[in-house]
């Protein structure tokens, strides 16, 4: 097999067709094209559903896709780089369209499933998306999610997060031979909420605890790494403070060391000169991470 030692994962929450969407649109495929990612998540992702399909679903991505204003958007940015897309409706967005996650995939996605998120009754409705990946280097388990957002919510977010772990555990079980899951999104969450550091052995939820390794901790620059920071003009209107709240997580590394973040990057956070003033591709920066998948010995 042609070795493939590095496994690219990019993680960005869209931030749906606010703002300058044609221009945010050029500047997220021009980007990712650079990044050159195997797996893409995406968040706020809207979708046309037509009355009698389910929201939820896998497809084969044509080489182009026009723009007509309710196009799904997942197609839009992987037009004619990625073949393979999977999505999870979170939310009725209205107008016949869905709002959810998705997974662009190089390489064929071969399961999925959708899963509504603890939570509803607190008014918003979040999900988490599962694909399985057919990686020349094994199968890959890829989630992809977006929690609750508002401040005040991380009694909610620990619950999707207990939530998300269990059914991490039971699509992928540790002794399956598949790479070990990644975990990826927009979790609104800062590094030392309990919900992320549930997720990274630090505190029990209900008597449980799990490990996932945050792959900035891991491969980070050594700054702080915010994905939603004021000098963003589309964030700055939220009047919220800088801070980390989206991850690329890995359930790993495996006895083998795959699946350990070797670097992370904070990305898109460049703006270009629009139109109406600065444009960046999102409200949110999103995440590059490089990880091992071929297995390696401690010695």
């Amino acid at each position: 097999m042609e070795p493939h030692f590095r496994l690219r994962i990019v993680t960005i929450n869209i931030w749906n067709r606010s703002g300058p969407w044609a221009e945010r649109l050029s500047l997220l495929r021009e980007e990712i094209r650079a990044l050159g990612p195997d797996v893409v998540g995406l968040q706020e992702v809207l979708r046309p559903v037509p009355p009698d399909e389910s929201p939820h679903g896998a497809w084969s991505v044509p080489n182009s896709v026009a723009d007509d204003g309710t196009a799904d958007q997942a197609s839009l940015i992987a037009a004619g780089m990625y073949p393979h897309a999977a999505y999870a409706s979170a939310t009725d967005f209205g107008h016949g369209l869905s709002f959810g996650n998705a997974v662009l995939s190089r390489y064929p996605i071969v399961k999925h499933r959708a899963f509504t998120l603890p939570g509803r009754e607190s008014g918003e409705t979040r999900a988490l998306l599962y694909a399985l990946v057919e990686h020349p280097a094994g199968k890959l388990p890829i989630f992809v999610t977006h929690l609750n957002w508002k401040l005040h919510h991380g009694n909610v977010r620990v619950r999707q997060v207990r939530f998300i772990a269990q059914k991490i555990f039971e699509l992928a079980p540790i002794d399956e031979p598949s790479l070990p899951p990644v975990l990826m999104g927009d979790f609104n969450a800062e590094p030392d909420s309990d919900e992320i550091r549930f997720l990274k052995g630090l505190a029990t939820i209900d008597g449980s605890s799990v490990y996932f390794a945050d792959a900035w901790t891991y491969g980070g620059d050594g700054s702080a790494g915010y994905t939603f920071d004021r000098r963003n003009r589309f964030a700055a209107v939220a009047h919220e403070p800088p801070r980390r709240i989206d991850y690329v997580f890995v359930r790993g590394p495996d006895r083998a060391l795959r699946g350990e973040p070797l670097e992370t990057r904070v990305v898109f956070a460049t703006p270009t000169g629009g139109a109406t003033g600065p444009t960046w591709p999102s409200d949110h920066f999103g995440l590059v991470t490089d990880l091992s998948v071929e297995g390696r010995s401690l010695e």
